[in-house]
């Protein structure tokens, strides 16, 4: 988030102002390491890279020693500062933000860990096409969740949750074609299950993201759109 950024450039209170930037400048690295996480994540997998996979796992201690530096950032901003308005849905939001953030961190290691089962295996099982495709996708919505998050930018945020639903539909249209390939040949059914893994763990980071811009929504507007479809969002918007 950019020092001009309206939500950080009124304060009366210039500490107030320096700890709102601090913890958002860990916040967004933070995110960054996250988003690296799942890219080499889908790589290792993808290219049997063990070496990266073992990386992946290990890194999940440092997203989640930050994650506890922002939770605690965060506290003390609301018991010092009392913060209303605008600034306390910037906290409240970024601590819920800062959750999904550490959860797709949890998700990447798990794929992590299927990656470095299937290096130690050999071979590249069926599902890869899809799982290079959803990742792919899914990379995208970390990256833009997390800049419309600096941005305060609703339009890219929107963007996003209508991308989700773009991956819950191919999510479930590669789970058919896996569980019809297992049924046609079993001899590959544990093999192909860790790929179902895989997609699934793609899947809920999508929702991770998707849930991060829903926080974006709520900062600038004040509305909460969980559980609320794109349509239904525009249309709050219109009123």
């Amino acid at each position: 988030m950019s020092p001009n950024n309206p939500v950080l450039s009124h304060h009366i209170s210039s500490q107030f102002n320096e700890e709102l930037q601090d913890v958002n400048t860990k916040f967004m690295t933070m995110g960054g390491m996250v988003e690296q996480q799942v890219a080499n994540a889908i790589h290792a997998l993808l290219d049997t890279d063990a070496a990266m996979a073992v990386d992946v796992q290990f890194q999940d201690n440092t997203v989640n020693r930050l994650e506890s530096e922002i939770d605690e950032a965060l506290t003390l901003i609301l018991a010092r500062r009392h913060p209303a308005a605008i600034d306390l849905r910037m906290v409240l939001a970024m601590s819920k933000a800062n959750t999904d953030l550490e959860r797709i961190g949890d998700e990447a290691s798990k794929i992590a860990r299927i990656a470095q089962t299937l290096c130690e295996e050999g071979g590249s099982p069926r599902g890869y096409m899809e799982t290079r495709h959803i990742g792919n996708q899914v990379r995208v919505m970390i990256h833009d969740a997390l800049d419309a998050f600096a941005r305060l930018d609703v339009d890219q945020a929107l963007r996003v949750m209508q991308a989700d639903a773009d991956i819950d539909r191919e999510y479930q249209s590669a789970t058919r074609t896996l569980m019809t390939y297992m049924i046609e040949d079993p001899r590959h059914i544990s093999r192909v299950i860790n790929v179902l893994w895989v997609l699934r763990s793609l899947e809920r980071i999508g929702d991770h993201a998707r849930n991060i811009s829903e926080q974006v929504i709520y900062m600038v507007k004040g509305l909460d759109v969980r559980h609320s479809s794109v349509e239904e969002i525009e249309q709050k918007f219109q009123r």
